[in-house]
Formats: C-alpha cells, structure tokens, sequence
C-alpha cells in the first residue's frame, strides 16, 4: 500500500497551472465533468506517476482552506538550484530558519496561489530519499 496523490482544490486552474509548472511539475493528462469539477493530473520530473491532482470547478469559487492540508513536500536534487529558478520565474520562498547543519535536511517554504504550503527538502548525503524508521532512531 502506498498514497498515490494529493487533491488540491483551485480557484483559477491556469493561474495554478503556471504556478505548479514553474515548481517543475508537468501535466500528465486532464478528466472532464466530473462531479468535482476538471482534474489536472501533475507529476514531477523523474517520477513515474501522478502526485497533484488539481481540482477546478469555477461554480465553488475561491479556496478556503480552513483546517485541512497543512503542507505538501517536495523533495529536490539541489535546494540553491531550485530556488534560483523559482526566483527567476516571480516565485518567491520563505528565507530558511536557523543555519542548516550538514546532517539535517535542508527546506525552503512557498505558497501557491490559493495559499497552499509547499516544504522544498534537500536530504544530506546519504540519507534515504525520504523519511524512514531511521530518522526517529
């Protein structure tokens, strides 16, 4: 058993769409008339399924997002990389806390446009590609 991918509700899908694609996702394919709306499936580079599925019916207007998701994370290659680009494209993140140390992740935070929280991770070297057992030895 594994989560497959997250549902996001969208105020302005195009406006999304732009967001996401500048954090480097890609659009695997779109259903239509669904009872939610439209649904835009999104995925990272290098992986190979859906992560983010963004939900958009124009009839429930703008997000609220109340108590539900508190953040997605998104795990990255090069964390300078990523926010150079972001920076470039308009896309700001949030100055990390305190000084990283070598054996700590290193994060970033962003907000996507209908205020989403996003957490960009770097992992040290040599740590697992994700959180395991391991990190709450």
């Amino acid at each position: 058993m594994r989560t497959l991918h997250v549902g996001l509700r969208v105020s302005d899908l195009e406006r999304s769409l732009s967001f996401y694609r500048a954090v480097g996702y890609t659009v695997v394919g779109t259903v239509e008339g669904t009872p939610f709306g439209s649904l835009t499936m999104l995925r990272l580079p290098g992986d190979s399924f859906v992560t983010i599925e963004l939900v958009h019916d124009p009839v429930r207007g703008a997000v609220d997002l109340g108590t539900g998701i508190n953040h997605l994370v998104v795990q990255v290659d090069s964390l300078d990389a990523i926010v150079a680009d972001l920076a470039a494209q308009g896309i700001a993140t949030k100055p990390p806390g305190p000084p990283d140390r070598a054996d700590e992740p290193r994060t970033r935070w962003l907000t996507d446009p209908d205020g989403y929280r996003i957490e960009l991770v770097q992992w040290p070297a040599g740590h697992a590609d994700g959180i395991t057992e391991a990190d709450f030895a």
